[in-house]
């Protein structure tokens, strides 16, 4: 037993841990005590506590609190971990504490035992680097811990989501711009409607996504800020002065992106407003995209009994019981997608609203939610732009056969011969199963020439805006 298990102190006493791994004490009694599910903390999470505490340790040591030799051992180790050579290391659950200690705990101790390993010290020695006294110098988990949020879903918005959602854009952007002559029919409630264009129905798909995409973008203004240096309560108690400008200036430098020091951490920590509202924009993107596929199944419907306006590429069989079936799968994947990120959305607002007073204590719920989505959003995004949107073929013949068929080409007549005498012809012809022009002729309504003048579906995409 010996050989498989160390003994480690914390402030309740002594704990087991495991004789190699790299945490400690109270890793160790987060294991035990929080066994719930397996969702584990972000990597991407650990990977920004680890550059909060790379950074510290930087201003520590030129603010006077630390000394040189402690700060290199720091940065060296912390480097280790932001860069995911020990991402095995970080076991914890995201259902833990409140405030995330037991993480940031987690990070101070693999922090802190490195720098043992590379002195020849033993694990959970605490030499020549302590995990609360020095790794965790000048910090709280109450504003280390949101920080780190801040700068993982920066960083995975600017760096992964943004691109991908431009790429998408462009890609629906190429379809609009090739059926830009596709003259169809368009569609409300959802019956026969006037016509369109093809390239304008995915000039709005389009375009609803360059929308979500500025609105994400803009979120980011709220989550520059950092709440670090505010220690417990926003005070900045423990912490020297300038401490939170200048570690959100090496955050900055590290990161190339322009954190900044929060005016009023106060605000900051007692609440999470900029990450619900960065989780909002997230949902906000969803709910396109959502009716963005619910847009695509229909018009891909068929192959013979529906819409069947659009060809999806054919990227898998379909049933397993009926040959040769092809299913709308990355349509039905993204919109399970969003769905779930629509579901996470009401949980990251309800954990929002749920702070008391000085600190919120869902801080690992919205964390674990907010980025969970940016990664399934930009997953799904790649997938449904490679494996379908740059495949999408239109069905010209079938098109062109609902557009001749269309009664609502009628509304071009409304102008020249009066509502009820167009909805008279529009009636005529489907009862008798007569074309538009038949039925006005025979009603004697409009003449030929009329007739093929007005009711032309080119002239009617072309609105007046």
């Amino acid at each position: 037993m010996a050989d498989l298990v160390r003994i480690e102190h914390d402030s309740m006493g002594t704990v087991e841990v495991p004789a190699g791994v790299l945490w400690g004490a109270q890793t160790q009694r987060s294991l035990l005590n929080f066994a719930i599910s397996t969702d584990r903390m972000p990597v991407e999470l650990i990977h920004a506590l680890a550059l909060i505490k790379q950074a510290a340790a930087s201003v520590n040591c030129r603010l006077g609190v630390l000394d040189e030799v402690q700060r290199d051992q720091i940065i060296k180790a912390a480097s280790a971990v932001a860069s995911g050579l020990h991402d095995d290391q970080f076991p914890l659950r995201v259902w833990q504490t409140g405030s995330g200690t037991h993480t940031n705990m987690n990070v101070n101790e693999v922090i802190s035992n490195l720098a043992s390993q590379a002195n020849d010290e033993p694990l959970g020695s605490h030499r020549p680097v302590h995990p609360n006294d020095h790794v965790n110098r000048s910090q709280s988990t109450n504003d280390a811990f949101p920080t780190a949020i801040h700068i993982a879903a920066v960083q995975g918005i600017t760096k992964n989501l943004l691109p991908e959602l431009e790429r998408l854009i462009a890609a629906f952007a190429r379809k609009s711009n090739a059926w830009s002559d596709i003259i169809k029919i368009g569609r409300t409630h959802p019956q026969d409607a006037v016509p369109l264009t093809l390239g304008q129905e995915a000039s709005a798909w389009r375009d609803q996504i360059a929308s979500a995409h500025s609105r994400i973008q803009s979120s980011l203004i709220e989550l520059y800020p950092l709440p670090l240096g505010g220690t417990a309560v926003g005070t900045g108690l423990n912490a020297p002065a300038r401490f939170g400008q200048e570690t959100a200036a090496q955050l900055a430098s590290i990161t190339g992106l322009p954190f900044s020091s929060a005016k009023n951490k106060f605000a900051v920590m007692a609440s999470h407003d900029g990450l619900v509202n960065a989780m909002a924009q997230l949902r906000m993107l969803a709910v396109a995209l959502f009716k963005i596929s619910n847009d695509l199944r229909l018009l891909a419907c068929g192959p013979r009994a529906g819409l069947a306006e659009l060809h999806l590429p054919e990227n898998e069989p379909g049933s397993s019981i009926m040959p040769g079936k092809v299913n709308p799968s990355q349509c039905e994947a993204m919109a399970m997608v969003c769905l779930q990120v629509i579901g996470l959305d009401s949980a990251v607002t309800m954990a929002g609203g749920s702070g008391h007073l000085q600190m919120n204590v869902y801080k690992p719920l919205i964390g674990f939610n907010l980025l969970h989505s940016i990664e399934l959003l930009h997953d799904a995004c790649r997938n449904y732009r490679l494996a379908m949107v740059q495949g999408i073929e239109p069905n010209r013949i079938k098109i062109q056969h609902d557009l001749e068929q269309s009664l609502m080409l009628v509304t071009a007549l409304a102008p020249e011969i009066g509502y009820d005498k167009a909805s008279e012809i529009a009636h005529l012809a489907h009862e008798k199963g007569f074309s538009l022009r038949e039925a006005a002729l025979k009603l004697g309504y409009v003449s030929k020439e009329d007739f093929d003048r007005i009711v032309n579906p080119a002239l009617m995409t072309s609105a007046r805006l």
